[in-house]
């Protein structure tokens, strides 16, 4: 390093120099080369100045920093109180919907309970309505009002060959009248002699030698259908007084008859002038 100009004696002069100047050329030196030092390192070549923000860039950084954090805060501001608004009216529709489903459900459990009566009340009538029309069903059958198709029994009663000389062997009205009314008494629910059905208000009677029912002549032979039970029809007809009354009488008078059972027999209605309904309880 240089040691800058020296004297005759070889001694440099900045050492003779007094020592308040030393100290201010030394500081000097130093201001030079810092600022130097600033030079080389600025990117601008020939611009000495010290490259640091001003006070108005700083300044208006911090105003648009102030500006978006005062913005941010009241959009913010703004949507928290939408939010809650929202909040506020779906805890109302919330309520008001569970409101409108719990009248709902009692609603339908007023319709279930009513339903349920209905049912109640549909199956004891359809149950009276049943036994109505079985009762129906029965009572026609009985007095004549229909037609009827069943299984049931064939009893076919032939005079004695002494009848024509024996009148007290030919086969009566009243005769037949117990094999009727034992047929009745073994479960019968139809009966018809020689094609006449038989009603309720039936009669069987005798004009002259003549056997009548209904005041319709009969001839012989004479055939008695009745539908029911063909299985047991026949033997319940000799468990009954009547039907055993007939047997007795077939055997002293000598007539015959024929018990055959049937897989179907069709009756016809009674006549119209024994249709007549001419009282009900």
């Amino acid at each position: 390093m240089s040691q800058g100009p020296t004297g005759p004696d070889g001694v440099p002069d900045r050492v003779r120099m007094p020592l308040l100047a030393l100290i201010t050329q030394q500081s000097l030196d130093e201001d030079y080369q810092l600022a130097a030092a600033r030079r080389a390192a600025s990117p601008v070549e020939g611009d000495d100045r010290p490259r640091r923000p001003t006070l108005v860039v700083v300044a208006a950084v911090v105003a648009v920093f102030g500006l978006l954090v005062g913005t941010a805060a009241a959009q913010t501001s703004r949507e928290a109180g939408s939010r809650a608004s929202s909040r506020g009216a779906l805890v109302a529709s919330i309520e008001s919907e569970r409101s409108r489903v719990a009248a709902q459900q009692e609603r339908a459990a007023d319709l279930r309970d009513s339903v349920e009566r209905l049912q109640g009340r549909l199956t004891t009538t359809s149950d009276a309505a049943q036994r109505s029309e079985t009762r129906v069903r029965r009572l026609t059958t009985v007095a004549g009002f229909s037609e009827v198709t069943g299984p049931g029994l064939r009893a076919v009663v032939t005079q004695s060959p002494t009848a024509e000389d024996d009148p007290d062997s030919a086969v009566k009205d009243s005769d037949l009248a117990l094999l009727v009314n034992g047929l009745w008494q073994s479960g019968a629910e139809a009966v018809a002699v020689n094609g006449r059905r038989l009603t309720t208000t039936s009669s069987i009677t005798t004009s002259g030698t003549a056997i009548e029912v209904d005041g319709a002549g009969i001839a012989a032979p004479y055939v008695v259908l009745a539908i029911g039970d063909r299985r047991t029809l026949a033997a319940d007809l000799l468990d009954t007084s009547t039907g055993l009354a007939f047997a007795g009488l077939a055997t002293t008078y000598g007539f015959e008859y024929d018990l055959e059972p049937a897989d179907e027999l069709v009756l016809p209605a009674a006549p119209a002038a024994l249709r007549r309904l001419r009282s009900v309880r």
